[in-house]
């Protein structure tokens, strides 16, 4: 069991009650001497420095009762694997000091100390639209990827929802990146539910973690999202937007990435791409720098060096794999390919349309190219060229 912090205590309360406004909360304890100061002081006191109307709006939530609510909550939160990090405690994240709204708490979930997790690595922060493409979801892999072999390893920020963050998240773990989740919920709450399988394992995978400033119960709201982008805006030395329409929780948590001084990049895509749309204004507003080449963004990130070999022609891979079969059959086979290159997520019978032929035919020809490990098929049958490949 954790040792019980008077002080610690003090802070979890101030920051239920100053969640939204955590300048208010600092202010008062700058004022005072301390979280525990704040809790002690008078209603008068508290008048004093935030004005009549506070005795009322805040002075009853600053009382023995919630400082004993608060104890409480840190016994269990140990007895169930988490803890609370007060602002300015070891182990709170250094990088949200620098910010002008940090949180005046985090609750931490992860098998390693948050000393461990927040050290020296470098921190960087992936994220995008909950609606992720082919394109979107195959470049959020390489760029992990890539990151997976930079000389000096980064620990991947995101915000544990569907689309990129998830993706990022789940790319981490698989590459061997640590990977920090920071939830719009309580601690106790892994939202939404189909991410709860990976929550749980970046939880319990040795330096990972999930954190969140808000208390345990809380459910998921939508301002809740707006005030968790700030945490992995404020966490990251650098951003990396995947994928965004114009308006979105990755813009404004990218916005927000440079209003802190912090790099912002992120990936172009077609001009006529809703999901692009967001990334491409932010590349001609010189807000987010474009990626293009992988080795050159490790580089940039101040990761050093990496071992990233320039990708081969797909049609030429393709060709040259199949260079022992007759003309018709590699032809065949190439126009597939290129279909499924052109069109990521491409389904069976967009295929069969597009090329005239029987289910069977082009069946037989996607069944090849997966098992040579060119293209993947989902469950619902649709085809996107393998990264890897590509």
């Amino acid at each position: 069991m954790e040792n019980f912090n008077e002080e610690r205590a003090c802070l979890c309360v101030l920051n239920k009650v100053f969640g939204f406004e955590p300048k208010i909360g600092r202010a008062l304890m700058e004022a005072l001497g301390g979280a525990t100061a704040v809790l002690k002081a008078s209603q008068n006191e508290i008048s004093e420095l935030l004005g009549p109307y506070s005795r009322t709006r805040y002075a009853p939530l600053l009382s023995a009762s919630a400082f004993d609510s608060a104890a409480m909550e840190l016994e269990h939160l140990a007895s169930s694997g988490c803890r609370f990090i007060g602002i300015g405690e070891p182990g709170y994240p250094e990088a949200l000091l620098e910010c002008e709204d940090p949180p005046l708490g985090l609750y931490y979930k992860g098998t390693l100390s948050p000393e461990e997790v927040f050290g020296k690595m470098p921190k960087v922060a992936i994220i995008g639209t909950r609606s992720l493409s082919y394109y979107g979801r195959d470049w959020c892999r390489n760029i992990v990827e890539a990151l997976s072999k930079a000389k000096i390893k980064p620990l991947i920020v995101s915000g544990l929802a569907i689309g990129v963050d998830v993706t990022a998240h789940k790319a981490a773990l698989d590459f061997g990146l640590p990977t920090v989740g920071v939830m719009a919920t309580g601690i106790d709450d892994i939202y939404p539910t189909q991410n709860i399988k990976v929550g749980e394992q970046m939880a319990s995978t040795p330096g990972c973690a999930l954190i969140t400033d808000f208390p345990p119960r809380t459910g998921a709201i939508r301002i809740n999202f707006l005030r968790r982008n700030r945490i992995i805006a404020g966490i990251c030395r650098a951003t990396i937007l995947v994928e965004s329409k114009i308006r979105g929780g990755g813009m404004m948590t990218a916005r927000l990435a440079y209003s802190y001084d912090r790099d912002v990049f992120a990936l172009p895509g077609r001009i006529d791409d809703p999901l692009s749309q967001g990334c491409n204004m932010l590349i001609r507003e010189n807000i987010a720098a474009p990626i293009g080449d992988l080795a050159d963004l490790v580089e940039r990130l101040g990761l050093g060096k990496t071992d990233i070999s320039p990708k081969a022609d797909f049609k030429a891979e393709v060709e040259t794999f199949y260079s022992d079969m007759d003309e018709n059959s590699r032809q065949e086979i190439l126009r597939i390919a290129m279909l499924v290159k052109k069109r990521r997520g491409i389904g069976m019978d967009d295929l069969c349309g597009l090329t005239g032929w029987s289910f069977g035919r082009v069946s037989r020809i996607v069944t090849t190219l997966e098992c040579d490990g060119f293209i993947s098929v989902d469950l619902l049958q649709h085809c996107s060229p393998r990264s890897a490949k590509e």
